[in-house]
């Protein structure tokens, strides 16, 4: 029985223009950026210093915090500097850029580890935590603290290869071209976790993925593919395990808490890679499509590539774009220096006309409750917005503004055009910079 989350909407998806096409492999740029932030917890420092000579899948910055994952190179060169660079996420942060010498010589530490068969579970984690492997769905929170916070915990496993934003087709791509790296990964965490049930999920418009990994799963498995109505957000973690399960993780807990563990397709495949070659994670599939787009593709682009040369790899720009995003049109972040680098969270690359641009939003509710109805989360995005506007701290903390997932249901669904997500990412930031013990409303 396949149990529906709460909420949701059903935007188009916007994908034909990439499912049909295969994954190119972009050859590595004259330079790489490497942010030191590349994923949730504890930004890394440098292991490496200016002039040094660096080679492929080298490891360039780590960090002692739990809560955090390295960053290999993904050419050989040189380090020209360790200086403030511009991040997709805003701003600036600390960077480790390095001069591409074409060589593409490997570092001595790639080499394969085994097979995850032959391999303890203990071993195993630890080249998950070597390999400085993240969430590719987006999250990017380092996968060997989720597979801690979940071993012994949990009952289900499930492979996340839902992909349910609009426009969005690395993943399904992933899943045709290269399943047997999907489901090799997915063997290794079973071995990790040892759950009594393991599933993958993928969405109903990508019933060709679904066929092509079923058929990669040998006659008698344990592993079940489920396929599931095209619903938007399908693919977030909570609304996943909610569909797959029936459970609802409370607010303030995690997917452990309800003993489930959630993967992303990509995450597994790169895993798959670290154990049976040694490569660590520095490259990932990027869709890049949108109406301001020459020529819309999937590619294989190494992390650190400046956005703008992947973009040109596409042919460049067929209009100047009024906007670009990383990611898809309901998350993504938009950008205001192409210079900044592609790192590991970003599965996409969006770039959209002026003509294909929404209608301004204004700063009227007329309490239609629509966005309330979209919700996942079953909150009150109407209120969470009202009193953000004025500052009630106390208010936006009872009504759970933290659970929400900023998913955009409500900003796509409002007929007032409010701009809900940004004013809920705002509260959320007021809320952490309020002094601890503060009363102020």
């Amino acid at each position: 029985m396949i149990h529906r989350f709460r909420g949701g909407t059903h935007p188009e998806d916007k994908k034909d223009a990439t499912r049909h096409k295969p994954v190119e492999t972009l050859p590595p740029p004259q330079k790489v950026v490497l942010p030191m932030s590349m994923h949730i917890g504890a930004p890394c420092e440098p292991v490496v210093r200016p002039e040094q000579e660096v080679f492929v899948g080298q490891l360039v910055a780590d960090s002692a915090a739990q809560v955090s994952a390295p960053i290999h190179s993904p050419v050989s060169g040189k380090v020209l500097a360790i200086d403030q660079f511009p991040h997709p996420n805003g701003g600036k942060v600390k960077s480790v850029v390095i001069e591409n010498d074409g060589r593409d010589i490997p570092h001595e530490s790639v080499r394969p580890k085994g097979s995850a068969e032959a391999l303890t579970p203990d071993q195993l984690l630890r080249i998950v935590r070597e390999a400085g492997l993240v969430g590719l769905g987006g999250a990017a929170f380092p996968t060997h603290v989720k597979i801690l916070s979940a071993r012994g915990k949990c009952d289900t496993l499930i492979l996340n290869a839902a992909e349910c934003e609009p426009y969005i087709t690395a993943d399904h791509r992933l899943m045709l071209e290269a399943p047997e790296e999907v489901i090799g990964g997915l063997r290794a965490l079973i071995k990790l976790l040892e759950p009594k049930r393991t599933v993958i999920a993928v969405e109903s418009n990508k019933r060709d993925a679904a066929e092509t990994l079923r058929r990669t799963l040998p006659g008698k498995t344990d592993i079940e593919l489920v396929v599931l109505r095209t619903r938007y957000p399908q693919g977030a973690e909570k609304q996943l395990i909610k569909s797959i399960t029936g459970r609802e993780v409370p607010p303030g807990k995690l997917p452990a808490d309800v003993r489930c563990a959630v993967f992303n397709a990509a995450t597994a495949a790169a895993l798959h890679r670290a154990v049976t070659t040694g490569m660590p994670l520095t490259r990932r599939i990027v869709t890049i499509t949108g109406s301001a787009v020459a020529n819309a593709k999937n590619l294989s682009v190494p992390i650190g590539t400046p956005i703008i040369d992947v973009f040109n790899a596409t042919g460049g720009f067929r209009e100047k774009p009024a906007k670009v995003l990383t990611g898809g049109p309901m998350m993504g972040v938009a950008q205001y220096d192409l210079t900044a680098p592609l790192v590991k969270s970003c599965n996409a690359l969006l770039a959209f006309a002026e003509d294909d641009m929404p209608p301004s939003g204004g700063d009227i509710c007329i309490r239609c409750g629509r966005c309330v109805r979209a919700c996942p989360m079953n909150l009150l995005p109407v209120y969470m917005y009202m009193n953000e506007r004025k500052n009630r701290l106390t208010e936006l903390e009872a009504l759970r503004l933290s659970d929400c997932i900023e998913c955009g249901s409500c900003s796509f669904v409002c007929p007032g055009r409010l701009h809900l997500v940004h004013s809920f990412r705002t509260g959320k930031q007021k809320l952490r910079d309020r002094p601890t013990g503060s009363e102020v409303k």
